[in-house]
């Protein structure tokens, strides 16, 4: 198995295990400073806001009863299309507006869509994992040949189709040159094109509306040898691309950093001696990220939300103890942020009072 495998089985028992479980022992709200504002969600991801200033969430779903294949992240993975997008009304009555979109999932994690943006306030783009090679996803059949793709579809409707293959990219092409694995996870706006980050391929891709894909930024490995493993990209109030790193084994606290990508088209370092990020929201100049494990997934702690100054090596928290946080964006002044992210069926979005 090799060091990306090993690293993205460690990421799936150490984020379902250590960190869904400790659910159990958690409130609802133990912080006065955030409450729930949507929960029952499906493996709940990213979130995204429309034009109009609607809030939706990607959820990675639950798998099924379809094919079942040993996955190298999640063991024994069976599919399904529990995948969905959810509008969080924040003052209540949640609704489903896209489901049946594919997910694979074990007893204890999903991988389905990952993030979305919405164009018009009622068209999508989805990111759909799949955490594996062209091989793995042969396996599944035509019911997965939407695993590792952006696909595109109405709110409202559960019709989709495919906006651009990235695993058959990564298959083709394998930016960073090391072992074939897409999982395409945060994804951006960029005019008519979808800028990707590749958490599998340790890439920064775009993707335009003919389907074609080219190779943005690669990242490489940490000065320890660990994979670097972008998660999610936005763009800054200066134009410039910035993107979150979770980092592979050992997952070492401190280790990740955040990444600016400017006209040079050269990654930079923007922050650091962060832990396991897994999504970057801009409120106005203010950057704020997501770590899903403070002290690193091998360590079984909980997550924060924290404030990231520019050239930081020690981000501000502003709300910690949170289980498996994994998305964020900021809407009048709040912070929405996706919780229990690995959880099947009891994820939850609460929403954070910003100063």
């Amino acid at each position: 198995m090799s060091r990306h495998r090993q690293a993205s089985r460690l990421i799936a028992i150490a984020g379902s295990l250590g960190v869904a479980l400790a659910l159990v022992a958690t409130p609802a709200s133990a912080d006065p400073s955030w409450r729930v504002v949507s929960s029952g969600l499906h493996s709940p991801r990213n979130l995204a806001v429309s034009p109009d200033g609607d809030i939706y969430v990607a959820e990675s779903g639950r798998g099924g009863n379809g094919v079942c294949v040993q996955h190298p992240a999640l063991g024994d993975a069976c599919l399904g299309h529990s995948g969905s997008i959810t509008w969080v009304n924040p003052e209540g009555a949640d609704e489903r507006v896209v489901t049946g979109l594919p997910s694979i999932a074990s007893e204890l994690e999903a991988l389905g869509p990952m993030d979305l943006i919405v164009r018009g306030n009622d068209h999508y783009i989805a990111s759909i994992g799949i955490g594996g090679d062209d091989a793995l996803r042969d396996e599944y059949g035509k019911a997965g040949e939407h695993l590792g793709t952006l696909v595109s579809g109405k709110l409202g409707s559960d019709e989709h189709e495919v906006f651009a293959d990235i695993l058959a990219f990564e298959a083709d092409e394998n930016p960073d040159g090391t072992d074939v694995d897409s999982n395409p996870a945060g994804i951006a706006r960029a005019g008519d094109a979808v800028v990707v980050a590749d958490a599998g391929g340790n890439a920064i891709l775009r993707a335009n509306e003919s389907g074609r894909v080219r190779t943005v930024a690669t990242l490489d490995p940490t000065d320890e040898g660990a994979d670097a493993v972008p998660t999610a990209v936005v763009r800054g109030p200066d134009g410039a691309w910035y993107v979150s790193q979770l980092t592979g084994f050992p997952f070492t606290k401190g280790s990740a950093s955040i990444w600016r990508i400017g006209s040079s088209g050269e990654p930079e370092v923007y922050a650091s001696g962060l832990t396991n990020v897994t999504d970057l929201a801009f409120h106005g100049k203010t950057l704020y990220a997501v770590q899903i494990a403070t002290d690193g997934l091998l360590s079984g702690s909980k997550g924060s939300l924290v404030k990231v100054p520019k050239d930081s090596t020690s981000p501000t928290v502003v709300v910690g103890d949170l289980v498996a946080p994994y998305g964020v964006v900021v809407v009048d002044g709040a912070a929405y942020v996706s919780i229990c992210s690995v959880c099947l069926t009891g994820g939850q979005v609460i929403k954070v009072h910003l100063d």
